[in-house]
């Protein structure tokens, strides 16, 4: 691909996801439909979703992100759950889904169907971490559908290949099929847990936070290609040592944290919206390949493969939430599963990238030289599938939880657990001082020592502000005017910094050097609260 309708493509996703985020509509719809528009624009050139670019160069970035971002803890009291979506289902949903659309086409072996129904069966790990956080789903469902999401690609991955390899040709048992599975989820794993502690002890031993972000960049692919050159799963490897290392983030110093957010937030923000771009802009391309198939016919047998798509994740979410349940160990252990949580991630089954990425690496021909039977169709199968998910689903899911009256996380009681968590920070926080303050070679003058107490008495009390009355005229609490005032107080020095530069009175390296120290203290002390 030229470099010019590269550079077109980043920057026009850019625009678009900008844009989305001032709509209550969820960035990858609108990208999807700006993709699908721009499709037909006259002077858009063919982008053509490459296999060989997407699944070792964009998935892994990607599931890194996403698994950095996710917690460890949560997902390990999880695990159950995690397990017979991002296993069972996809299984289940590759078999289920590839007989019933052999049954429903005419004409389509069952190898063929079954290599549609590996390629379909994997939601997206994108798609559901971005509308799950733009909806605001309950804290475990998100958990669910972000463990679910992190690990399924692998599982349809194998089933693929497995599928692929009885489709053209080179013979494929259950036997051989469930051994190529465990060795790839085995040695993903593997993979994973060998490289994690020394690429974790390599960031803690850099000295300087460039090289840290550096490694940091380069970790999933290095996981990934780790690997997949043993055959193992890069999915999983990659999971595994970025779960290891948002894990034990805290081990890292402040500087490369800092650095390590704002970088991965650029890198994910691009990705995403070009994935998601490059979706819609795949129709042309898939239309042109229908071959045989009339438009009519095409349409008829999607609408049909979407409905399978949905019915089979209900179909399995159901008895896979409530028949673990018939064990009182696990009923002790768990709150009463309401059935409004089953139907939420029956319906948060959104496909993406990955499943058109698959598709695309369907070989066109099998090991005889015989076309492959069906590729075109199956890759606008796909395509309508990915395309009807995210839409349908993608566009009722925060009307269907505003329907359902589903609970959403308690904000009151999550600022409540951070003012006690706080509060005992701060109380360890001035213990230290004060006994370090005693020793002489820590003395400091009076106004240094009242300034450090003040600083730990405002972190402690800052959050337990947040839970007091707002301001009657502003509707600021107190800490939220304390963290205005001190933005403009930040923001007056900034400008006294530039106005001495431009005079010239202090030199641009001068002028950096304040402004980054002024850059950390308002990250620091005086940044809202995300969402």
């Amino acid at each position: 691909m030229d470099v010019l309708p590269l550079v077109a493509l980043i920057a026009a996703s850019a625009v678009v996801a900008g844009a989305a985020r001032r709509t209550s509509v969820p960035a990858p719809l609108f990208l999807v439909g700006a993709g699908l528009v721009a499709s037909y624009v006259p002077g858009v050139p063919d982008y053509h979703l490459d296999p060989h670019i997407v699944l070792p160069l964009i998935l892994p970035p990607l599931l890194h992100t996403a698994a950095l971002e996710s917690s460890y803890l949560d997902l390990r009291a999880n695990i159950r759950p995690v397990a017979l979506l991002s296993v069972g289902y996809v299984l289940f949903a590759t078999l289920a889904v590839g007989w019933l659309a052999y049954l429903l086409i005419p004409d389509l072996p069952l190898t063929a169907a079954l290599v549609l129904g590996a390629v379909i069966a994997p939601p997206d790990a994108v798609a559901a971490t971005a509308i799950a956080r733009k909806v605001g789903l309950p804290s475990r469902i998100t958990t669910i559908l972000q463990g679910e999401s992190l690990v399924n690609d692998a599982t349809a991955i194998t089933a693929y290949k497995v599928a692929l390899a009885a489709a053209v040709g080179e013979g494929a048992s259950w036997s051989g099929g469930v051994e190529e599975f465990l060795v790839a989820a085995v040695g993903g794993v593997g993979v994973g847990l060998l490289l994690m502690v020394p690429l974790h002890w390599l960031r803690t031993h850099l000295k300087e936070a460039m090289l840290q972000n550096t490694l940091s960049l380069l970790i999933p692919f290095v996981a990934y290609a780790a690997a997949e050159q043993v055959h193992a799963s890069g999915v999983l490897a990659v999971v595994v040592v970025a779960l290891y290392l948002g894990h034990r983030s805290w081990q890292v110093d402040f500087e490369t944290r800092l650095q390590e957010a704002a970088v991965w937030k650029v890198v994910a923000f691009i990705l995403e919206s070009a994935v998601f771009a490059l979706i819609g802009l795949q129709l042309p391309i898939v239309l042109k390949g229908l071959g045989e198939y009339s438009v009519g016919q095409a349409a008829w047998y999607a609408a049909g493969v979407f409905v399978l798509v949905v019915v089979a994740r209900f179909v399995w979410s159901y008895p896979a939430t409530y028949l673990p349940r018939l064990s009182a160990r696990i009923r002790e252990r768990e709150d009463d599963m309401d059935w409004r949580r089953p139907l939420i991630v029956s319906w948060a089954g959104m496909r993406g990238v990955v499943s058109l990425a698959i598709a695309f690496s369907i070989p066109l021909v099998m090991e005889n030289g015989e076309p492959f039977p069906a590729r075109n169709l199956v890759l606008f199968l796909t395509f309508t599938t990915v395309i009807g998910t995210l839409v349908v689903q993608g566009l009722s899911l925060p009307w269907l939880i505003r329907v359902l009256k589903l609970p959403g996380r308690d904000a009151q009681a999550q600022t409540l657990a951070e003012a006690q968590a706080q509060n005992a920070a701060s109380q360890a926080a001035e213990a230290r001082v004060e006994k370090l303050m005693r020793d002489e070679r820590n003395r400091l003058p009076q106004p240094l020592q009242d300034r450090l107490r003040t600083v730990l008495e405002r972190r402690r009390n800052s959050v337990w502000e947040r839970l007091g009355q707002p301001n009657p005229v502003t509707g600021e609490s107190a800490d939220d005017t304390y963290r205005r005032l001190a933005r403009e107080a930040i923001a007056a020095e900034r400008e006294v910094f530039v106005k001495m530069r431009d005079e010239r009175r202090i030199d641009d390296e001068m002028m950096r050097t304040l402004l980054h120290k002024l850059d950390l203290e308002e990250a620091a002390a005086y940044r809202e609260v995300e969402d």
